[in-house]
């Protein structure tokens, strides 16, 4: 017998019509994800407890099955301003509306109802988990001298587990990332063109698997938006971090990824606060720690991301 190996695997991710329905992906509905940890199945037991008489375990019944998915996927654009990236299906099954603009942009926004969901197909060297009803968290981060990537973690309702031939997939209309630099980068954040280690954030969803008598779902049922920026610690005259912080001002967030039509990625928060600075330092050079409370200002607009 052969040995499985870990990393020959495909995954497969396509927008459900109908929630929790298979909708059969294919090669097509490839998603190109590094770092992956995969939950195939969790569940609760329900321990039978029966009185006999004897000792000895009872056993138990597993109950709301499900299974959860993390993996990393590269943050680039879609190859021409206004195409879908191939991403954007996982990007909506995070409660982000896709809104495309024809030669132009692709914009996803927050929406809390309908929120849409997702089957997946993970194919493990020849073993297929089925999870359908599947919605999610990202978390976009960008690190300076690497590739900024979006944190997946999706949950959904437990399918069928297959032998199944490994299906054939590529990455053709992936875009190749270009890495966090000065030439690629911009940030800012409270009217200040940062110099900044890092910048990382959460949409901060909360996936909660409901199994009822008539429903069980996977639902998006809160959101906190936050994250952290790691910025070169500048005079006070130049940024006052910790005035910002006791006032509770909120200020406009902006980082764009990217300078070519096709290969841009923008996300934008208009309302964030800024938490207690804490002081470190890279290479003997100081820099501040920036926890990042992003705000709705006019509701469910406290983060954007445009695909250009």
């Amino acid at each position: 017998m052969s040995i499985r190996r870990w990393n020959k695997l495909a995954f497969l991710h396509k927008i459900e019509a109908v929630y929790g329905t298979d909708v059969n992906p294919a090669a097509a509905d490839a998603i190109v994800a590094s770092n992956i940890t995969f939950t195939p199945m969790q569940a609760d037991e329900e321990a039978r407890d029966l009185l006999l008489p004897y000792l000895g375990n009872q056993g138990a019944i597993l109950t709301g099955e499900h299974g959860r998915i993390e993996f990393d996927v590269e943050i680039a654009g879609a190859g021409a301003a206004g195409d879908i990236p191939k991403y954007g299906s996982l990007l909506r099954v995070c409660g982000l509306a896709e809104t495309v603009t024809a030669n132009t942009d692709v914009t996803y926004s927050i929406v809390e109802d309908d929120v849409e969901s997702g089957t997946i197909y993970f194919n493990s060297d020849g073993v297929q988990h089925i999870f359908v009803g599947a919605q999610a968290n990202v978390q976009p981060g960008f690190t300076a001298k690497r590739i900024p990537k979006f944190r997946f973690s999706l949950t959904g309702l437990l399918g069928t587990v297959t032998d199944a031939v490994l299906p054939t997939v590529t990455d053709a209309g992936w875009v190749t990332p270009v890495a966090v630099n000065k030439a690629n980068t911009s940030l800012t954040l409270h009217g200040w063109a940062a110099v900044a280690q890092s910048l990382s954030l959460d949409l901060g969803n909360v996936l909660t698997p409901r199994f009822l008598i008539g429903e069980e779902a996977v639902r998006v049922t809160d959101r906190k938006s936050t994250g952290t920026a790691v910025v070169d610690a500048k005079s006070v005259a130049t940024v006052d971090w910790f005035g910002i912080a006791r006032a509770r001002s909120r200020g406009a967030l902006s980082i764009q990824h990217g300078t070519a039509a096709g290969n841009i990625v923008e996300i934008a928060a208009p309302a964030v606060e800024i938490g207690a600075p804490s002081q470190g330092q890279e290479n003997n050079i100081v820099n501040y720690s920036l926890p990042l409370g992003l705000c709705p200002e006019n509701g469910r607009d406290e983060l954007t991301i445009t695909v250009r």
